[in-house]
This record gives structure tokens, sequence and C-alpha cells, in this order.
């Protein structure tokens, strides 16, 4: 095997999660020229924040399996302001279609210094926003959307912050480092 790489990525919304383009859509070929490394796990489109690439097929693994329920911290802002039930909702797990959630650590936090969003987040006159930071240790597929909804409160902005011990500090949006 090649020397092992890892490249922490700081996606742009609306960015696949794959090489190769569909639908003209924008992918990862348009900002990580590096050969041969793969997303450990995904982040959907609409999605911005920490993706982990490597070459290291057992990391993938252990990063992106469920059974190893590597942590991962999200810092979301939804609509409206979660009170005191919803938030505990959230982490003590909410059922979803596909089961309930395992408990999640969640927080409300002040908004977070990150870069302005194109397009940017739909804005209501008469509703304002909260921001959390949800940490998981379970990624189903567009899970922390489907549990703010849940509770009533939309996502209008999801960022992952953090995979692990990786986090997005220092990496500007559309960006990566090689660790």
């Amino acid at each position: 095997m090649s020397e092992r790489k890892i490249i922490l990525f700081n996606k742009p919304h609306m960015v696949l999660c794959q090489f190769t383009e569909a639908e003209n859509r924008i992918s990862l070929k348009e900002f990580i020229p590096i050969p041969e490394v793969y997303a450990a796990g995904r982040l959907d489109h609409d999605s911005e924040g920490l993706l982990v690439l490597t070459n290291d097929g057992k990391l993938i693994h252990e990063l992106s399996h469920p059974d190893n329920k590597v942590s991962k911290t999200y810092w979301v802002q939804v609509e409206g302001e979660p009170n005191t039930q919803a938030l505990k909702a959230l982490s003590e797990g909410v059922e979803l279609k596909d089961g309930i959630t395992l408990p999640a650590k969640v927080n409300i936090i002040h908004e977070p210094h990150v870069w302005p969003r194109n397009p940017p987040i739909r804005e209501r006159k008469f509703i304002p926003t909260t921001w959390l930071s949800i940490t998981l240790k379970e990624g189903r597929n567009r899970q922390v959307r489907r549990m703010t909804a849940h509770i009533g409160h939309p996502t209008l902005r999801l960022i992952r912050y953090r995979i692990g011990s990786w986090t997005i500090d220092g990496i500007e949006n559309g960006s990566y480092v090689e660790v």
C-alpha cells in the first residue's frame, strides 16, 4: 500500500461527497486533486463542514461503520427556539421511521463564527433561529435534520464541526489540509 493519506476537507454547501460528477453538480474533484482518497462516510449535498478522506480502508471502516460509534458534532441552525422539553427529547433519543435514535449530547450555542452560506438560509421576519451543538454516535441518513424536524424545529443550516478528534478549526470552507 502507498503511504497513508488523511485529508480533512471543509465541504461547502451543495458539493457532492464523491469524485464523479452527477447531474452537473459540483463534486469533490473540484477541490481535492489528490488521487486514490475516498470519503470516510458521507455528508449530505446540502450540508457543510468536516469530511475526512483517506486511502486507508481500515480507517474508513473505523470512522464510518455504525458499530464503532465514532462521535460526530454538528452545529445546527434551526427554525424557532427549542424549549427544554424539545432539547431533552433530542438528548434522550427520538422515534424516527427507522427506530429510536441513540442519546445525543445537545446544547444551545452562540452563533458560531463561520463563513457565509451561498445561497443564504431562508429567514423569516418574525421567526427567530437558534444554533445547537448536537453530538451523535450514529449516522443515519439525514438523521440530524429528521431529529430537529421531529421536535418541530426544522434544520436551516447544518455544519459538521467534528469527527472523532478532528475538527474544521483553521480550515477555510472549500479548503483541505493533510494530516
